[in-house]
């Protein structure tokens, strides 16, 4: 595990509390043309992998304008066998080339140990066995890239028997790997209607300082099931949850996720600002 020396040399060092978008490709070339005003922008990191010249090339335009974190959806670091090499040494190139302020990757498992992927960000066990295999894997990233990394906590459609809640397990990854939380506030929303819990529950639970970063998006309501789709704005319980997280452990940066049904630039800037008066409104109140 990381001592308390290392922790502090990793440390994550946090933007401003603003909101962001994430970066699609949808919105590549008007956002390098427009350069509007935001706080920050989320890349997927396994988007550039590779030595595609252009795609390259639009993001370090625009990594010249705007802070830049890199998101991961690949790194699987809840997957029994070993970290694949390879996508650790694809990160950590790009980690070098665009140097973000956060690096950030899913507290789930999506590959098997023949290094089969899943299209889905599978849940884990809540289990003292996920958490030494999990930090474990932290470890080895953050060694690897020579920085702190945060995780985030995902949506979830079944939950198998555990010995903890999904937020004691969050919070003891954290504790004992040194790495931040990204906390998503629409996963958080989810998972407590889909599974019968009290979501201010899991905000009270937070380590403060830890948290070092939010996500919201849209989910779709089937009836029985939430199921979080990114396609759509962001639903009036998850802003009256952010809220409550924004009273509880404070304003961080925050990010806008919208990954299907792309809506035009000025639509998602137009959500990002919602978010922003949210933040904003919670300086005021505390100054």
């Amino acid at each position: 595990m990381v001592d308390a020396a290392s922790a502090d040399r990793l440390r994550i060092q946090p933007i401003p509390a603003h909101a962001g978008i994430g970066l699609r490709d949808a919105h590549f070339v008007d956002l390098a043309e427009q350069r509007p005003q935001l706080g920050w922008l989320e890349a997927h990191s396994e988007n550039f992998f590779g030595d595609n010249s252009r795609r390259h090339a639009l993001l370090a335009a625009l990594r010249a304008h705007y802070p830049l974190s890199l998101h991961g959806v690949g790194l699987s670091l809840g997957s029994s066998g070993a970290l694949d090499p390879v996508h650790l040494q694809q990160l950590q190139t790009l980690v070098s080339r665009y140097e973000p302020w956060i690096v950030s990757e899913h507290l789930c498992w999506a590959a098997a140990p023949d290094r089969r992927h899943s299209n889905a960000l599978l849940p884990l066990p809540y289990s003292e066995e996920a958490i030494r295999t999990v930090c474990a894997h932290i470890d080895e990233t953050q060694e690897l890239l020579g920085r702190q990394i945060a995780v985030e906590n995902v949506s979830t459609y079944l939950e198998f028997p555990g010995e903890m809640t999904e937020w004691a397990f969050l919070a003891e990854v954290a504790r004992r790997s040194g790495c931040g939380i990204l906390l998503d506030i629409n996963n958080i929303y989810v998972n407590a209607r889909n599974h019968g819990f009290d979501p201010t529950v899991y905000l009270q639970a937070m380590p403060q300082a830890s948290v070092v970063e939010y996500h919201l998006a849209g989910y779709e309501d089937r009836g029985h099931t939430l199921i979080d789709t990114h396609g759509a704005a962001v639903h009036e319980p998850v802003w009256a949850l952010f809220q409550h997280a924004l009273a509880v452990i404070g304003p961080r940066p925050t990010l806008i996720e919208w990954d299907t049904d792309i809506p035009a630039l000025p639509i998602l800037l137009a959500e990002m600002m919602h978010a922003e008066r949210y933040l904003q409104t919670h300086r005021a109140l505390a100054a």
